[in-house]
């Protein structure tokens, strides 16, 4: 059992009765209800989605500071008035009361503010930190922040998803039975064409580093692919896209991947493709790429032996329910609700247990940081093929 530090007054006390009995749960960087991530990790705690974990903290830097007023400010001020006697809202981790037990933070901001607000929230007291992916613009900060937390006797686990999700479990169980199979992993996001100089201008790291992250840190995690290890990748050149947008705020241009697809091979002979793609609900018809946003499939000598897709029979239904009741957020919420769910409860549950070592399925730092170093790797060697 976790105690949990002394409430500021006017917290309600059914909040210190129940947060006894689970972890104590920080967020950074709310953003705004509906597209935020940090939005929707905040919604499943306060739904009570997550059992192990109890939501007494949102620190919210842009909303409560200079955003308060520009687009999302009066989403996210009636989303505070609604939850304000329940947790605490404040604009920095400063103002944050200190930890006087375990506590995760879940870290959702702008990838180039990532580093800083680990090392405030360590040196807060905070035990353990939940970072959305990439963690840090460059591979030279994660392994700096890696180190450091190390150091001090802080723990990070990054949100990596689909290591727990049932289209890739799927997919590596049926590739086992498939000897000298090939391997691939697809994905798609929701964006219109129109919508790309925004986009790029958001996750200025770039796909690689963006969306296309979850899938190397399944070929980091499962398939022994890293930077080096990696022998070769070789970009299809058909289906990629490099194109230059202008980013709609700042004016000024992005250049990124709107599709890209590679087949990596390493030194050990491991080989498995990666396609991704922006916008990939732009088809006639509204038809979705390859009937999922998501998919795993194996082949052997170009014949499809098995594919398993996300939103797979059982799942459709329920993603449309959804989507119906709440068509202006992010597609990707109501489809990857339930792995988010997964990820919260194994990372607060482990640490209610008191148990050492990492909880089943979540990626570590280390993971994170050979992914990134991925990332930065493949980038040039890709752009060089379709420049």
């Amino acid at each position: 059992m976790l105690a949990l530090r002394t409430l500021q007054r006017g917290a309600p006390r059914w909040l210190a009765t129940r947060a006894a009995s689970t972890t104590p749960v920080a967020l950074v960087g709310c953003g705004m209800p509906g597209r935020g991530m940090g939005w929707y990790h905040a919604k499943q705690i306060l739904d009570g989605d997550v059992p192990s974990a109890t939501l007494t903290d949102i620190v919210e830097p842009w909303f409560l500071g200079g955003g308060k007023d520009g687009p999302g400010g009066a989403e996210f001020a009636a989303f505070k008035a609604e939850h304000e006697g329940k947790v605490r809202f404040h604009a920095s981790i400063a103002d944050m009361p200190k930890p006087d037990g375990k506590m995760m933070a879940m870290v959702c901001t702008r990838t180039a503010d990532m580093p800083g607000y680990v090392d405030e929230l360590v040196d807060h007291g905070v035990s353990h930190v939940f970072l959305e992916k990439p963690g840090a613009p460059t591979v030279e900060e994660l392994g700096r922040m890696k180190d450091d937390c190390a150091a001090k006797g802080a723990t990070i686990w990054m949100g990596f998803n689909k290591n727990v999700t049932a289209y890739v479990t799927k997919g590596r169980e049926a590739l086992a039975k498939v000897p000298g199979g090939d391997f691939t992993l697809v994905h798609h996001n929701a964006y219109k064409s129109d919508e790309l100089g925004e986009c790029f201008e958001r996750n200025a790291e770039g796909m690689l580093k963006n969306m296309a992250i979850h899938e190397l840190a399944l070929l980091v995690t499962f398939f022994g692919v890293n930077s080096d290890t990696l022998s070769d990748v070789v970009a299809d050149k058909a289906y990629s896209d490099l194109s230059t947008e202008k980013g709609p705020s700042s004016g000024n241009d992005f250049t990124d991947f709107s599709r890209i697809g590679f087949t990596v091979t390493t030194k050990a002979g491991a080989k498995v493709s990666v396609y991704a793609d922006r916008c990939g609900l732009e088809l006639p018809d509204g038809a979705m790429a390859d009937g999922g946003m998501m998919y795993s499939s194996v082949s052997k000598l170009g014949i499809i032996q098995s594919r398993d897709i996300m939103p797979d029979a059982d799942l459709v239904a329920t993603v449309e329910a959804r989507s119906k009741e709440n068509p202006d957020w992010m597609p990707y919420f109501h489809l990857q609700h339930d792995d988010y769910i997964t990820l919260k409860e194994r990372c607060t549950a482990h640490i209610a247990s008191g148990a050492s070592g990492d909880p089943e399925g979540i990626a570590t730092i280390q993971v994170g940081y050979d992914t990134l170093k991925l990332a930065e790797t493949l980038k040039p060697l890709l752009e060089k093929q379709l420049l």
